[in-house]
């Protein structure tokens, strides 16, 4: 199983792909992946050729960041869809434990799932920027999802984005931080709303905490590990912001628990093993994993 999953990753980075986002490639006994911009992203243009680098299950040298998708199966879909934005400290994306897994734990919940490849800022000779280039892939991400919605049988109105560690970081820039300004654009994806229905952060890093809009954020789950030195910090300052701001949020700290669990791929926990079911629980709560109504009803006053 293992030596299938390293194929699968070798697979998904291979030459970079060149039909528009329209009509999305498959890579072979595998997921099909979109490229966000099939004539290469802003700034990356002339390296948009490049071919991904994959050492062990982590992927580098991503110059043409794009979505790999893991459709819900059609027999229990619920019509929701995340976004997954795995870490890797900006220096290289942890493709299998905090991307492949987890997408596949969201199948189970009737979730479709994106798997993000970003733009890595502190890879050695990059020239892209965490706040403007990968915060950039992820908005990208968002609006693609969104605008091709009906494809995949998701509702727009309900599409989440997920990120671990360095992940979570860009999950709290563009989900909790004010966007930058709008660029005139000709581009009519530019049109569609990057701004994520919900967010999940799973022990994100420091970078976009405290936050700086978090009255409009939308509801979060957010979890770490008591131990993280990293980022029980943040989780914990981002949740008592929302929670002061009167945003939906729920937080779950895993006692004696270190940064990087994912999945509980490398873990016998127990707790670890089971916290997808409580984002399972929290996605349910909060009417994620249904149909919405159109017009959020009011409360009732007596």
């Amino acid at each position: 199983m293992f030596v299938h999953v390293l194929a699968l990753v070798a697979s998904l980075a291979g030459a970079p792909l060149t039909p528009p986002p329209e009509q999305p490639s498959a890579v072979a006994s595998g997921p099909a992946t979109i490229p966000l911009w099939p004539r290469g992203a802003p700034g990356a243009e002339q390296r948009s050729r490049e071919p991904e680098i994959v050492e062990n299950t982590y992927v580098r040298n991503v110059h043409s960041p794009s979505l790999t998708v893991f459709p819900a199966a059609p027999r229990h879909a619920t019509g929701a869809a995340i976004i997954v934005v795995p870490g890797g400290g900006h220096r290289m994306l942890v493709f299998v434990n905090e991307g492949v897994g987890p997408a596949k734990a969201l199948n189970r919940y009737g979730v479709t799932a994106f798997v993000l490849k970003y733009r890595l800022a502190r890879e050695a000779g990059s020239t892209y920027a965490i706040d403007r280039d990968a915060a950039s892939d992820l908005r990208r991400a968002i609006r693609w999802v969104r605008a091709n919605a009906a494809r995949y049988g998701v509702d727009p109105r309900r599409i989440g984005v997920m990120g671990f560690s360095a992940g979570g970081e860009l999950v709290s820039l563009v989900a909790d931080n004010p966007a930058p300004p709008q660029l005139a654009s000709t581009d009519p994806l530019d049109a569609v709303s990057a701004r994520p229905d919900f967010q999940v952060l799973v022990y994100p890093g420091p970078l976009g905490v405290p936050a700086g809009a978090v009255a409009g954020a939308p509801p979060a789950f957010i979890t770490a590990g008591s131990l993280d030195q990293c980022c029980a910090e943040p989780a914990m300052t981002l949740y008592s912001q929302l929670r002061k701001a009167g945003v939906s949020a729920e937080l779950h700290l895993f006692a004696d628990m270190d940064h990087g669990f994912n999945i509980a791929a490398h873990s016998e926990s127990l707790s670890i093993l089971h916290w997808p079911d409580r984002l399972a629980d929290w996605l349910s709560d909060g009417g994620w994993l249904h149909e919405r109504p159109v017009t959020e009803p009011k409360p009732f006053k007596p």
